[in-house]
């Protein structure tokens, strides 16, 4: 189709032949819609295709390996509506547009779009844009292009490699081990990576040490103390390792009969540069970090906040850029604007000369900007009535983070003292903040200036003025054992950061990943933790022997730097598929042959079958855990759930505790008497664990042990009682006066 442009009409309307043209633009979500609709006028008609329109069949693989990958897609279940509105409205437009999502999963809806519209994928009908703006949305009209080929073989080539391995895997895994598994290219991977940290738990051997503080006070001033660093003899300190109680005693005894001088001062000036803005990776560690938000509960409020969402006066509005990507890049407008805001809400002292510049490593794609804010007048107080919780959280953290990457460095004075004892050396250090710089934006940095426990860091206004040559009074020595500690386990931030670094997946794919894995019992959450299940590890030492390739995190990572490629146009997805297959299905061939049954043995309970009265009960492996059923089934289908007693007893009735967890969604734990649902009945029921023994001091009911960001503190369980409502008004009035 031929257009006639009419250079005096509006630039964002053209003419045929003196009739403005209908322009229809598709998106995925009627959210997006909805916000791309503002900043069109009415010759624009706006439809969403509700996500993708066509997939591979779920009944068979869809993938013709025979002839070299070719695919058969099918209309998704419940599209057919959709796509009889979307063709109508094809059919009545003079000009169509593809806006769905900026990546490689965007351009392949585009493709199965423009496939079912019969649109001509060479003409200029594909748009894009990081950000749901005025300006984006009308320079990316004016900067329509064909769709990209490369990027749609990269996406279908994933889909492909995926489809080949969870199509040829999960049957053997159900002949071998038991119906209902799955093994996926990824999600594999990230799953031995769980049970690898497991493995290093159990392996384990801590090592005893201990740590020595010497309470020092100068003249009548408040004590302070210094840590046993090593020996000082003749100008040479050497560190020394105190490893057992009988090193200490004698070390100790030796310490009470000398006297302690301070022997060297050091003053210093420490500068901490701010973070970069967010990538999809980052938002998520730091969001589970500080807001305790799982990777998926974060991408779901983050793609409403890209979306957009309602603000009474304005109408459906898009917060922030677009949030699958690996970039730390901004564009020049938005440094720029950035800076006028730094400049007038925190002063010039603020503003670097040049704009902070930041850079991603070698595996980046480096296809979006970083997310930020789109809207610089519309900080987060201004809008947070208009918001959910969790909106508000997620936009105060990308908003702040991204505010605080342009500002100036923060910068510590440090001191750090050596005080002699003998030839034994103790240090004490600390900082001081002497200007505040990108912290002062950026509320969420605890922890970004502190030491390790190790380094004992101390304030310095917690010092007293000291000098070399000083004597100090020994008030106290105080040793302490210790015992070197595991590697901690994965949670989800810890494991996306893994994943990144290794180069498993992308962007779009960790919080899908780390679901799937969730789902299919391979792991369970406990707390924060990611711990392997029976299962998970069963899988895990099935595929390791017999398909090391596929949970080899070098290997994964080789696949995506190909898939790079493949977008890049330097290879064709068809030649990753070639080399990939034939060494894939002859593994899968030999295992079919190799493996044997995997017996998973049902642990009797000694216990009778009470509804057939044949069977025995047993314990069962099952996608949700453990449970109790009859060894008859499909003959006799009772099951019950496994009881796992609780520490404590219930504040109720004195009764024993249960631990349970709920059947769906995050798998949460509460707590039940163990008379519930006998005669008598206890109603007993609670989220969190009752403390043995105490009494709130208010109301006399029961405390439980409550957790929110990794601490522990003790609350009334009675959400009426006067102290949580107390505590309630003090907690928001602190948020209140930290805003």
């Amino acid at each position: 189709m031929s257009y006639i442009i009419d250079l005096n009409a509006c630039s964002d309307k053209i003419m045929i032949k003196d009739r403005i043209v209908k322009t229809l633009v598709i998106v995925e979500s009627p959210a997006k819609a909805r916000t791309i609709s503002r900043y069109l006028d009415s010759n624009y008609i706006v439809k969403a295709s509700v996500g993708h329109i066509r997939d591979l069949p779920s009944s068979t693989m869809g993938v013709n390996v025979k002839d070299n990958f070719s695919v058969r897609y099918i209309t998704m279940p419940g599209k057919e509506k959709i796509i009889k509105e979307l063709k109508t409205a094809a059919a009545q437009a003079d000009r169509i547009l593809l806006a769905t999502d900026p990546d490689r999963e965007g351009e392949a809806i585009a493709w199965h779009l423009a496939n079912v519209l019969d649109l001509d994928q060479t003409e200029q009908i594909r748009i894009s844009f990081n950000e749901i703006s005025s300006r984006a949305i009308k320079e990316a009209i004016d900067t329509a292009r064909p769709l990209d080929k490369n990027l749609i073989d990269s996406q279908q080539s994933r889909r492909i490699l995926d489809r080949l391995v969870g199509y040829e895997l999960s049957p053997l895994l159900w002949k071998k081990v038991r119906k209902g598994l799955s093994a996926g290219r990824v999600q594999s991977v990230a799953t031995r990576l769980i049970v690898m940290r497991e493995r290093e738990i159990t392996a384990f051997i801590p090592e005893e040490y201990w740590l020595l503080t010497a309470f020092l006070q100068k003249d009548k001033e408040d004590p302070f103390g210094a840590l046993y660093h090593g020996e000082k003899i003749n100008n040479r300190v050497r560190r020394v390792k105190l490893s057992d109680k009988a090193k200490v005693d004698v070390l100790v005894a030796e310490l009470k009969t000398l006297p302690f001088a301070v022997d060297s001062i050091k003053l210093g000036q420490r500068k901490k540069r701010p973070y970069a803005p967010f990538t999809t990776s980052s938002l998520q560690q730091e969001a589970s970090r500080v807001l305790g938000m799982s990777s998926s509960r974060t991408m779901s409020v983050a793609q409403q906040l890209y979306e957009g969402v309602n603000l009474p006066g304005s109408g459906a509005t898009a917060l922030v850029t677009y949030i699958r990507t690996d970039s730390v890049r901004v564009s020049a407008a938005a440094v720029s604007a950035v800076r006028d805001l730094i400049a007038k809400a925190y002063g010039k002292e603020y503003l670097p000369a040049k704009p902070n510049f930041y850079q991603k490593g070698k595996q980046a794609q480096d296809a979006h900007e970083a997310i930020r804010p789109i809207h610089f007048d519309l900080d987060p107080e201004a809008v947070k009535d208009k918001l959910s919780r969790d909106q508000y959280r997620l936009y105060k953290l990308i908003w702040e983070r991204f505010i605080s990457s342009q500002m100036n460095e923060g910068i510590f004075d440090t001191i750090r003292a050596d005080i002699l004892a003998g030839t034994h050396l103790f240090r004490v250090q600390g900082e001081q903040m002497k200007f505040p710089g990108w912290l002062k934006a950026y509320s969420y940095a605890g922890g970004a200036s502190k030491a390790t426990a190790a380094e004992n860091e101390t304030k310095i206004n917690a010092l007293p003025s000291l000098k070399v040559g000083d004597q100090l009074k020994l008030e106290r020595l105080q040793p302490e054992q210790k015992y070197t500690q595991p590697p901690a386990r994965y949670t989800e931030a810890s494991l996306i950061k893994a994943m990144e670094e290794l180069g498993i997946g992308r962007p779009s794919t960790y919080a899908p990943t780390i679901s799937t894995i969730l789902a299919r019992n391979y792991v369970e959450k406990e707390k924060a933790n990611l711990h392997p299940t029976e299962l998970g590890i069963l899988v895990t030492e099935l595929l390791e022997e017999n398909f090391q390739d596929i949970v080899d995190t070098e290997f994964t990572a080789d696949l995506e730097k190909q898939l790079d490629a493949v977008e890049a146009g330097e290879i064709q997805g068809i030649e990753i598929l070639n080399d990939f297959y034939s060494p894939f299905h002859a593994s899968v061939k030999a295992a079919e042959k190799n493996i044997e049954k995997v017996t998973v043995v049902e642990e009797p309970t000694g216990r009778n079958c009470p509804q057939c009265n044949k069977g025995e009960l047993v314990i069962k492996e099952g996608r949700y855990g453990k449970f109790i059923a009859c060894n008859r089934y499909p003959d006799c289908d009772y099951r019950e759930s496994i009881d796992i007693v609780a520490p404590g007893s219930c504040p109720l009735c004195g009764s024993g505790l249960l631990e349970k967890r709920t059947r769906k969604g995050r798998r949460r734990k509460f707590y039940v008497c163990d008379k519930k649902g006998t005669d008598p009945d206890c109603p007993f029921i609670s989220w969190d664990l009752p403390v043995e023994g105490k009494k709130c001091s208010e109301c006399g009911g029961y405390i439980v042990s409550k957790r929110y960001r990794g601490r522990s503190y003790e609350r009334c369980g009675d959400p009426q009682c006067p102290s949580n409502k107390k505590k309630s008004k003090t907690d928001n009035k602190e948020k209140s006066e930290k805003s």
